[in-house]
């Protein structure tokens, strides 16, 4: 598993980090962006992050795995598919931002009943808002978040924000790890 992810954090270096002045989703000024969909959104990039978070869950007996759209989209299902290969298939889902306005009127798209265990996904987390959101969302079909896990882990707030909801945010890398492997 530590060759996968060498590989993944070259590859996030190499093609994910870029040094300029951006606005976050949470509202934050950086003079640097992490974009995990560029990653997550190539074949060999969502193929290690899926691989690496199914070996995070496939012994949590987690029924489902989901988050916020667009971050956790390509994530649920490189994870799904993954999870089917393996053997121990877990449902995905998606999060809306808000209610859908017409058809079912859906803020949840995808496989959740009352009552399973879910790992809720996100690539980057700044505040931990969007994963808070999606957690709030499932909550309210009573189901259980077993695990939350995030690509990067910005260390802003994000893991502190979810540790006084009563969850432990996991994150494959921190801002600090990539950027001392930068150094």
């Amino acid at each position: 598993m530590e060759e996968i992810k060498e590989k993944l954090k070259r590859i996030i270096i190499e093609k994910g980090i870029f040094f300029k002045e951006v606005i976050l989703s949470s509202g934050k000024k950086s003079d640097f962006y992490i974009d995990c969909r560029i990653i997550t959104l190539s074949g060999e990039g969502l193929y290690l992050v899926s691989k690496i978070i199914f070996e995070m869950i496939k012994d949590e007996n987690v029924d489902a795995i989901g988050g916020l759209t667009l971050g956790a989209d390509p994530i649920v299902s490189g994870v799904s598919l993954i999870s089917y290969l393996e053997g121990k298939p877990i449902y995905g889902f998606i999060v809306r931002s808000q209610t859908k306005e017409h058809g079912m009127g859906k803020l949840i798209e995808g496989n959740i009943r009352e009552g399973w265990k879910v790992a809720i996904v996100d690539d980057v987390a700044t505040t931990g808002s969007s994963l808070i959101k999606a957690i709030e969302a499932v909550e309210k079909y009573r189901c259980i978040v077993k695990k939350v896990i995030c690509i990067v882990d910005r260390e802003e707030g994000a893991k502190e924000a979810l540790e006084k909801k009563g969850y432990k945010l996991e994150s494959i890398f921190t801002k600090s790890i990539l950027l001392d492997f930068l150094k």
